[in-house]
């Protein structure tokens, strides 16, 4: 669940900085890092980050070299060729922000604010794979979501994202020194996507 055998580690991107970091594989390998440490407030909405191409530069560089750390590549070169995988995110203690909506979430409507990026882009809500990998930090002492999320030993977690708020689970236990996910738990968002009449012939039947 941890390729570096590690909750929390120093990446090291040259010409960045060193940042600390929790690199997980679990729903989607995934590499998350504190807003704080990057310059963000956890807050930030797609119009804040898109819009900003030395931001997303900074963020593949970063996603390259934490590529290399938990094995998935070789090389940082080969990480263009690995855009899919692993996802980078940055989280930060529950505050208060305005979702893209124009709703505004209270940080007691959640634990933790998280962002993630995908395809080289801020994700407008949150993949769903990827909030596999928070829960499943998130129940785990001492990585970064959990830290974020108060520190303390949970088996739920609501989290903010920029389009509103996502409630998600998990169950991790340690066996022979290593973390296994038992359970994982969310729920997807539906909204509807056609509606209208059919005519049948009245002679049909």
């Amino acid at each position: 669940m941890f390729p570096t055998g590690n909750l929390i580690d120093e990446l090291e991107v040259p010409g960045i900085g060193t940042f600390k970091a929790t690199m997980i594989n679990a729903g989607i390998p995934t590499i998350f890092v504190n807003a704080a440490d990057i310059g963000y407030l956890g807050t930030e909405l797609q119009k804040d980050i898109n819009s900003d191409a030395d931001a997303l530069a900074k963020f593949e560089t970063m996603r390259a070299y934490g590529a290399v750390k938990m094995g998935l590549i070789k090389d940082i070169s080969e990480a263009v060729a690995r855009q899919h995988t692993p996802k980078i995110a940055f989280v930060a203690p529950a505050t208060d922000y305005q979702a893209s909506s124009g709703k505004q979430i209270a940080a007691s409507d959640i634990d933790v604010c998280v962002r993630a990026l995908s395809m080289g882009k801020l994700h407008h809500a949150m993949m769903g794979t990827a909030s596999v990998a928070i829960a499943t930090a998130a129940a785990v002492t001492g990585t970064l979501v959990n830290l974020a999320a108060g520190g303390c030993e949970r088996d739920a977690v609501t989290f903010g994202h920029p389009s509103g708020t996502l409630r998600v689970g998990a169950a991790a236990s340690l066996v022979d020194g290593e973390w296994t996910a038992t359970k994982a738990v969310m729920s997807r968002s539906a909204r509807v996507l056609m509606e209208g009449w059919v005519r049948i012939p009245g002679d049909t039947f």
